[in-house]
């Protein structure tokens, strides 16, 4: 499977509202799965590679609606963005017409770019990114 991450569709061939089963079919079992009780009758489903991604399902049918990636050959718009920093990477989205950011400073530590419009994440904790979270 490629490792491009395409704006609000989804990573490589895995697509943002696919089933839970649909997923597990490209990239095959985990050995981590995590079940959270969001609230009243609606559950997440995590499942954790050891690649580095993090697939996020909720819903009635549990399908795909957030990916946590920190593997470092993910590729944004042709770049590894693991090799990029905070600059770069936004200079990366505003050349890929995505304008409008939002930056804060987490109480964990790491600090959060947000392209709200791209529904993405970047997480950076000591100018280097982390991890890399994306939405449909």
């Amino acid at each position: 499977m490629t490792l491009d991450i395409h704006i609000k569709q989804g990573i490589g061939d895995i697509r943002f509202q696919m089933p839970i089963d649909d997923v597990i079919a490209i990239l095959g079992e985990t050995q981590e799965v995590e079940t959270i009780d969001n609230a009243v009758d609606e559950t997440t489903t995590v499942l954790r590679y050891t690649n580095g991604m993090t697939f996020f399902f909720e819903g009635d049918n549990q399908n795909l609606t957030c990916i946590d990636i920190s593997n470092p050959d993910i590729t944004l718009f042709g770049k590894k963005i693991f090799d990029l920093n905070e600059k770069e990477i936004v200079n990366l989205m505003v050349e890929n017409k995505y304008f409008e950011q939002d930056v804060d400073n987490e109480d964990w530590g790491e600090r959060r770019v947000t392209f709200n419009e791209a529904n993405i994440d970047f997480y950076f904790e000591d100018e280097e990114l982390q991890s890399v979270i994306i939405g449909g």
